[in-house]
């Protein structure tokens, strides 16, 4: 019997200053898919990424990763299983792309430690993964928006931790970027068997690159699983409260089968 890794959040509750911000009775979430995080604004998708990265407590419940208690890890064991992109990046003022890149391997590396062969190759390999040798030398300020994210991820790549949690990858970008973002997040997942969890406002985005689904309303959740949920209307009228209508586009024979689109019909 086949054993997926998965996240198990049990009785969780988390407050700020006495109001209850999320509640959540039992999850699981996969580690061998592209979770997508669906949400209005304040319904507590930041808070459940932040729990899974290790980097809040709740004030009740438990976190555990395939079993383990996260909140027991030291950060740089927790930094092995989890790589996370908050939504407001730190400065790379000053740095190369290449030497952003380089600061994943630190959960890697004692205090004593020298560069190796292996922090290379993962550097190496995280950078082509991503199509951004040819920025090795340039500075990350200098990048578009796209470039500059696509660079951010070869970091989280670098790191060699099997799941990847990002907050609002695409919320700055243009439409272009967003797919571009999301494309490579997708092929990460299918190709390199990374696991991806990821907050995503768009409902589009979510219908074409999600498969598996967590939506949340109120702090609480309102449904999860397959991403087939996200076809149903239903559901989606509930989530974001207003009138939503699902169509298929139809495809040329070799695009494949027809895309959902989701349209507002307010």
């Amino acid at each position: 019997m086949l054993i997926v890794a998965m996240f198990d959040l049990t009785d969780i509750v988390v407050r700020r200053e006495a109001r209850t911000i999320l509640e959540i009775d039992h999850l699981k979430i996969p580690t061998n898919k592209m979770t997508v995080i669906l949400g209005h604004n304040g319904s507590g998708k930041s808070t459940l990424v932040n729990l899974l990265a290790g980097l809040s407590q709740p004030d009740q419940g438990s976190v555990k990763l395939n079993s383990e208690n996260l909140f027991e890890l030291s950060e740089k064991e927790c930094a092995r299983r989890v790589a996370f992109l908050p939504q407001k990046l730190p400065s790379s003022s000053g740095l190369t792309c290449r030497e952003l890149v380089r600061l994943g391997r630190f959960p890697w590396r004692g205090l004593f430690s020298r560069w190796n062969a292996e922090d290379e190759k993962a550097v190496r390999r995280a950078m082509q993964a991503t199509q951004t040798e040819r920025f090795a030398d340039s500075y990350v300020d200098e990048l578009s928006g796209g470039e500059r994210q696509r660079v951010w991820i070869a970091m989280l790549l670098a790191q060699s931790s099997p799941v990847m949690i990002l907050d609002e990858p695409t919320s700055a970008l243009d439409v272009k970027h967003q797919y571009g973002v999301l494309g490579l997040l997708s092929q990460l997942n299918q190709k390199a068997g990374i696991g991806i969890i990821t907050i995503i406002h768009d409902i589009n985005l979510a219908l074409r690159y999600a498969s598996h689904v967590v939506a949340l309303k109120q702090g609480k959740v309102l449904f999860q699983g397959d991403a087939s949920l996200l076809r149903e209307e239903a559901l989606l009228r509930s989530l974001y409260e207003i009138p939503v209508k699902l169509l298929d586009l139809p495809q040329s024979d070799h695009e494949g089968p027809a895309r959902t689109f989701a349209v507002v019909c307010a």
